[in-house]
């Protein structure tokens, strides 16, 4: 496989070629959510209800990748930057042995518990927990792809070849895209399934995805060959995936339970600003996702700087992609307040759900910039392995995103926009307060680090 250092050459360059494979393929991963909600959309917003209730506990199961994707992208980037090849290799089998397990356990619960999960939302609509049900069993009997394919991502980004996951990907989203309105409206011979259709869409793409993905590592036999996966356990390896993963993992598993929470507060006002919120939040996936794509660019670049030890290019590196990522916040600031109608327009045409949409939109728009810098801020220490301070950052407050939301909304003049107003504001604070940490942080050991140069001449 050949190998992309990011040590040398131009800093700017560097991460920008890195960063589009990557956000290309996290607006694949969103355009694989938008093209199920818009074709689902044509069945009507309890339809819609039903995939984003299911698809909290799709989202839950983002805090167990989490475990073995960050310890594969931190570990093989700086195993990288060291030179260390058999390193690479031993995080690689480490983290497949432990995605693979978590990956049939988690969806054997969902089978299992699938009524009792789908019940907790206190729906009142039999049909809409009945889709969500269904919608739910078919994507538990596909979990080991979904979650397979985020770590082969992670290995090859930490490697610095970040192209090929996003051409593998795009395959997956070509398929989905035709099996999509075939599946769910049907066409010909093929009965239409609804939501059943959809879930059985986003599996058998997501299986493809695996697929190419094996096929590919054939190629690269000094990565992938002679793993002898699940035959023993390297459990000091393990150890440092899960160290450097857990956190990010807890983080993204809170953030979904407290969603859970905050959809619950939602379901008093009906199903219908269930519907908006599921589809608003895939809106503003447009802005999280590409900062996303430059936080794992820059957690690769800051991971293969600190195996080499130049802490200089960290420094220069971080603030180039805060002032590229400052930008795309803003352009989704402008485009959710002012074009949050036509927007919203081409997923539901509902007159009630239109109106509640755009003032989603509209409030979410505001916290844009901020969302965008802590997301990146985030992706900086997780390439330096230090994993807890985004997490605590945003475990904090994304547990007052709840308490927030009860006493805004509880107001007679604001009501359910106060649920959206404590979702914008708490990304507002995380913004800020993760990236003064950052810069203190990375000032400290810049200056370390120019003292220890000139100590050495």
């Amino acid at each position: 496989m050949k190998r992309n250092s990011l040590t040398e050459g131009n800093i700017a360059k560097a991460l920008i070629k890195l960063a589009l494979p990557i956000m290309g393929t996290s607006f694949v991963q969103m355009a694989y959510n938008l093209t199920d909600m818009m074709w689902v959309g044509r069945l009507g917003s309890l339809s819609v209800a039903a995939v984003g209730t299911a698809g909290f506990f799709i989202w839950l199961s983002m805090a167990l990748i989490y475990i073995s994707k960050i310890g594969a992208e931190v570990g093989v980037a700086q195993s990288v930057g060291r030179d260390d090849l058999s390193a690479v290799k031993s995080y690689v089998k480490s983290s497949i042995d432990i995605n693979i397990r978590l990956a049939l356990g988690y969806g054997l619960l969902l089978i299992l518990f699938k009524n009792q999960l789908i019940g907790f939302f206190n729906l009142d609509h039999q049909e809409v927990v009945s889709q969500a049900t269904a919608y739910l069993t078919i994507i538990a009997l596909g979990m080991i792809f979904s979650f397979i394919n985020p770590v082969f991502t992670a290995i090859l980004n930490g490697y610095g070849n970040s192209r090929v996951p996003f051409i593998i990907n795009v395959i997956g989203l070509i398929t989905n895209m035709i099996l999509d309105p075939i599946l769910i409206l049907g066409l010909g011979p093929i009965p239409a399934m609804g939501v059943m259709g959809a879930a059985i869409a986003t599996v058998a793409s997501q299986m493809i995805v695996t697929s190419v993905f094996l096929l590919e590592t054939k190629k690269h036999p000094e990565v992938f060959s002679n793993l002898k996966l699940f035959s023993s356990i390297d459990k000091a390896r393990v150890k440092e995936i899960v160290r450097l993963g857990a956190p990010v993992a807890l983080q993204s598993g809170l953030f979904t339970i407290f969603a859970m929470f905050i959809a619950r507060i939602i379901a008093q006002w009906g199903p219908v600003p269930v519907a908006v919120q599921r589809i608003g939040s895939q809106i503003e996936a447009i802005s999280w996702m590409t900062a996303g794509g430059f936080a794992t660019a820059l957690s690769t670049f800051t991971g293969q700087n600190f195996g080499a030890g130049k802490w200089d290019r960290i420094y220069k590196g971080y603030f180039s992609a805060i002032l590229m990522v400052g930008s795309i916040g803003l352009f989704a600031t402008g485009l959710l307040i002012f074009g949050g109608g036509t927007i919203f327009n081409a997923f539901l045409r509902e007159e009630e759900a239109l109106r509640i949409g755009i003032i989603y939109l509209r409030i979410l728009g505001y916290s844009q910039l901020f969302m965008c810098i802590e997301i990146a801020t985030g992706g900086a220490f997780n390439g330096l392995g230090k994993t807890i301070p985004p997490s605590i950052v945003g475990i904090i407050f994304n547990a007052l995103r709840i308490p927030s939301a009860m006493i805004l909304s509880a107001i007679d003049t604001i009501g359910l926009d106060g649920v959206w107003w404590s979702i914008s504001m708490s990304s507002v604070f995380k913004g800020v307060i993760l990236t003064a940490w950052f810069i203190l942080f990375l000032s400290r050991y810049h200056s370390k680090s120019k003292v220890k140069s000139a100590l050495s001449h």
